[in-house]
């Protein structure tokens, strides 16, 4: 099927998530500096570095739409990226342990006519994790590469007591919010056989 948009992003989780609103595209993965500013709050952070991948990626795009996208894990104040090594990953999950905390999804669709943009956020409660149970979960190898250290439709399913929010926005792309911007700009959904 023909792809009606490019996808920013290398995550499978994002390329099930577009299928399964039948909207058939292309992965063209955007690398950007994704470190965060010095004093930069979280929401900030999300929104710009979706902008820098939307913007990135549509040098490239022959004029097709791009979507792209990036979630964050915030703990307060503090911003929990990817895990850097097995020591990072279990300092997250012990900082999350028993606590609620917040991810926050940015997403972007750049068209001919400009970039807009929207924010998902949602409240994520931990039950108290058993230390042996968290060196467990990192040898499943399911943390490397997620924000915040874990998955939602993983593993970590077992540890998670509460959602208050979008459940697809905590996986990486808040399906609600994605299907406003594709509608606003005139991209199908619902087309079969739309993962390519």
């Amino acid at each position: 099927m023909t792809p009606l948009l490019i996808l920013a992003s290398a995550s499978p989780r994002r390329t099930e998530l577009l299928a399964q609103i039948g909207v058939p595209h292309r992965v063209r993965a955007a690398d950007v500096d994704e470190t965060q500013w010095p004093g930069e709050a979280p929401i900030d952070y999300v929104q710009r570095v979706t902008a820098a991948k939307a913007e990135a990626a549509w040098l490239n795009a022959e004029g097709l739409p791009v979507l792209a996208a990036d979630t964050a894990v915030v703990l307060g104040t503090e911003l929990f990226g990817k895990p850097r090594d097995q020591s990072h990953g279990l300092a997250m999950l012990r900082a999350l342990s028993g606590r609620t905390h917040r991810v926050l999804t940015a997403i972007a669709l750049r068209t001919r006519p400009g970039l807009e943009m929207a924010l998902s956020e949602t409240q994520v409660t931990f039950r108290t994790l058993e230390e042996a149970e968290q060196i467990r979960y990192w040898s499943t190898g399911e943390p490397l590469g997620k924000a915040g250290g874990y998955a939602v439709q993983g593993f970590a399913a077992a540890f998670i007591t509460r959602i208050e929010g979008s459940y697809s926005g905590v996986m990486g792309l808040p399906l609600a919010e994605t299907a406003q911007l594709l509608s606003t700009a005139g991209v199908p959904m619902w087309q079969t056989g739309a993962d390519e």
